[in-house]
């Protein structure tokens, strides 16, 4: 794995069965030819996988990632994490709590979302690798995604923590992740810019 986080963040994929309208397998084979630096299995909501499809999926995306060399990162799923022997686990604010995941994981990598100041307080980063910040922009991926937070939330994040991993998320397209880019961010996490694009050589590109 990569020894760089921020390096790693740079163009972080996530994806599940339910965002892919063909085979996912295919779509991060070429993502990852394309040049993505991370990836997250997030396989959740309506028309996601479940049981054992899910899991054989996430060992077919898992290898994926370990031949190309990047993180492969579980969402939310501690038993998964176990399964498929991932790089690390990121969660939200309402999801396990990433200090029991530190003493469960002390050697993988821990992402956590942080979309106001309230949960920054609240949130132990010590025990985090990087943060995950957004929803920067509207995004209709999420059916639960909270309101969007501007590139204004990267840039205090980044005054306040100059040396922390961060990560944009929410609504990123690749007309507007530049300015994720230069509001502070070391990297921006995307759905649909990759997985529905009609070419993903020139989506990964333009992120």
């Amino acid at each position: 794995m990569p020894n760089s986080i921020q390096k790693s963040l740079r163009k972080y994929f996530i994806m599940g069965s339910q965002n892919c309208t063909r085979n996912p397998v295919e779509i991060l084979e070429a993502a990852v030819e394309a040049g993505v630096t991370a990836f997250q299995f997030r396989e959740k909501g309506a028309n996601s996988l479940t049981g054992g499809a899910k899991i054989e999926l996430g060992k077919q995306l898992r290898a994926v990632c370990r031949n190309a060399g990047i993180p492969f990162i579980i969402n939310d799923d501690v038993e998964l994490v176990h399964l498929l022997d991932a790089d690390g686990i990121h969660v939200g604010q309402d999801d396990q709590s990433v200090e029991d995941l530190r003493r469960s994981f002390p050697n993988k990598w821990i992402g956590l979302s942080i979309s106001t100041a309230n949960e920054l307080r609240n949130s132990p980063l010590t025990s985090i690798d990087y943060i995950g910040a957004g929803p920067i922009f509207p995004t209709t991926t999420k059916t639960d995604a909270k309101a969007a937070v501007g590139l204004e939330w990267i840039s205090t994040l980044r005054k306040q923590f100059p040396n922390l991993p961060i990560v944009g998320i929410g609504g990123i397209t690749t007309k507007n992740a530049a300015s994720v880019l230069e509001a502070g961010a070391d990297g921006v996490s995307v759905i649909s810019a990759i997985a529905r694009a009609k070419d993903i050589d020139l989506a990964v590109k333009l992120l």
